[in-house]
C-alpha cells in the first residue's frame, strides 16, 4: 500500500472519501475486522484489479466478488460510486460491531476442510437430535465448510473435524453469513443502504450465494444484502462461470483460498493478482 502506485491512487481518493487517513489507522488497527481493515481490503483488491487491467492486459467480461469482495465487485463494475463503497464499506463495519455486540453474541463461524461428506451430514445430524443450534455459511469446496456455531460447541467441533481426517482452519468473531443474522440484514438496510445509490452493473455479477447472473439494479442490491443471512456456495459460483464460458480467471485481493481450492483449479486457467507477487516484482532489480 505504501509502494504501489495503483494502491496509493486507490488510497488517495479513499482518503478524501473517508475524511482520514486510512494508511495511518489500517497501520494500527489490531481488529482483522475493523472498518480500517476492511476497507483497506476493498482498496487493495481493487488496486490490484486496475495493475491487472493495466499491464496484465485483463479484461473481464463476467465479475466475481465473494463474501467482503462483493463491494469490490460492486466498485469494479460501476454499480456503485467507489467513494460510495468506501463509505459503505467503513459503516457496514461499523453496523456489524454494533450489531454483534448484542445480538448473538456467543456464535463464532469456524472454517474447515477435507471433511467426507457423509461423516460431516452426520455430525449435523447429531447436532440436530441434540437440539443444537447451527448453520452452514459457506461451501467453498468439496469438504470445505464455514459453519456458524454457538462458541460452547467449538472444541467439540474441532475435535470432531480432526476425527474426520479433516483440518481446522481458523474461527471467525464476529461471525458470518447465516440465517439467524435476518436482524443484521435489517439494520444494514434501514441504516446504510438506504442512504446509497446501487445501479446496474456494468460487467455480470455471479451472486456468491447460488452463481445466478446478476445484471440488474434491484438483484445487484439484493445479492449485497444477502451477503448477511446466506450463505456462499463457491462450487455454484464455479458452475456458473463455466457455464457461460469463462476458463481464465484473475483474482485480485490480498491472498485468499478461492484461488487455491481444487474446484477453482482444475476448471480455469488462475491468474493469481496479490500484494506479496506485486511488491516482489515492484522490487525486483532491474535486468542488465
Amino acid at each position: 500500500m505504501v509502494l504501489d502506485r495503483y494502491a496509493r491512487r486507490r488510497i488517495a481518493d479513499a482518503d478524501r472519501a473517508l475524511g482520514y487517513s486510512l494508511l495511518d489507522r489500517f497501520h494500527a488497527a489490531d481488529d482483522d475486522y475493523s472498518e480500517y481493515t476492511q476497507v483497506a481490503f476493498l482498496v487493495n483488491s481493487l488496486a490490484l484489479a486496475d495493475r491487472a487491467e493495466d499491464v496484465m492486459g485483463m479484461r473481464a467480461d463476467y465479475v466475481a466478488g465473494p463474501s467482503f469482495g462483493q463491494k469490490a465487485a460492486a466498485a469494479w463494475t460501476g454499480a456503485m460510486d467507489y467513494a460510495d463503497v468506501v463509505r459503505m464499506t467503513a459503516e457496514l463495519a461499523r453496523c456489524e460491531q454494533e450489531f454483534f455486540a448484542t445480538e448473538h453474541t456467543d456464535v463464532v463461524t469456524h472454517s474447515f476442510v477435507r471433511v467426507p461428506e457423509d461423516d460431516f451430514r452426520e455430525y449435523l445430524d447429531g447436532l440436530t437430535a441434540d437440539g443444537e443450534w447451527y448453520d452452514v455459511s459457506g461451501r467453498l469446496d468439496q469438504g470445505f465448510y464455514m459453519l456458524s456455531v454457538r462458541e460452547h460447541l467449538l472444541e467439540g467441533l474441532k475435535k470432531a473435524i480432526g476425527a474426520m481426517g479433516g483440518y481446522s482452519m481458523y474461527t471467525m468473531r464476529p461471525p458470518v453469513h447465516a440465517e439467524a443474522f435476518d436482524g443484521l440484514r435489517r439494520k444494514a438496510e434501514e441504516e446504510v443502504f438506504c442512504r446509497y445509490e446501487i445501479g446496474a452493473p456494468a460487467q455480470t455479477v455471479i451472486a456468491d450465494q447460488d452463481g445466478s447472473l446478476v445484471t440488474t439494479a434491484d438483484r445487484m442490491r439484493t445479492m449485497m444484502l444477502d451477503t448477511f443471512d446466506k450463505g456462499i456456495r463457491w462450487p455454484d459460483v464455479v458452475d456458473s462461470l463455466l457455464g457461460v464460458g469463462v476458463r481464465t480467471l484473475y483474482i485480485t485481493g490480498p491472498e485468499n483460498l478461492f484461488r487455491r481450492v481444487q474446484c477453482t483449479t482444475r476448471n480455469f486457467d488462475v491468474v493469481a493478482v496479490d500484494p506479496k507477487s506485486v511488491l516482489r516484482s515492484t522490487l525486483r532489480p532491474a535486468k542488465r
